[in-house]
């Protein structure tokens, strides 16, 4: 009886091996398949954000920001045609997060112009007000 449970907790452990031998191979080959897709999603969304940074102000309001996104974008595009996937993808995030910082900095220098010429347009008024009543 114990030569018969022996055995069979012998089976049952090579058994696991097996599945777990199996496991992963499988997930090896789902990775590899991942890294082997180009990030077209990820540069769409990329090449968007660059446009509305672009349409924000972007290029007169944050310069630097603007030039960072769009060297990381062609850097991007670069590594897709060599097929670096993963170097793609990256690129395209970072370039992507530096046209929305550019864009928000645009539209921050935008509204700040906009408190600037308001707060211009309430004095000229005061002052004419007080020669009006002078």
């Amino acid at each position: 009886m114990e030569l018969k449970t022996m055995k069979n907790q012998t089976s049952f452990t090579h058994l696991r091996g097996l599945k777990l031998a199996a496991l992963a191979i499988g997930t090896s080959f789902v990775l590899a398949g991942c890294a082997g897709n180009p990030p077209t999603e990820q540069y769409a969304v990329t090449q968007s954000a660059v446009n509305s940074a672009v349409s924000a102000g972007g290029t007169e309001f944050a310069a630097v920001e603007m030039k960072q996104a769009q060297d990381k974008l062609k850097q991007a595009e670069i590594a897709m045609h060599d097929k670096k996937y993963e170097e793609a993808r990256t690129l395209s995030e970072q370039a992507e997060w530096d046209a929305r910082v550019a864009e928000r900095k645009a539209q921050a220098a935008k509204a700040e112009l906009a408190v600037k010429d308001s707060q211009k347009g309430v004095q000229e008024l005061r002052q004419e007000s007080q020669r009006t009543v002078k």
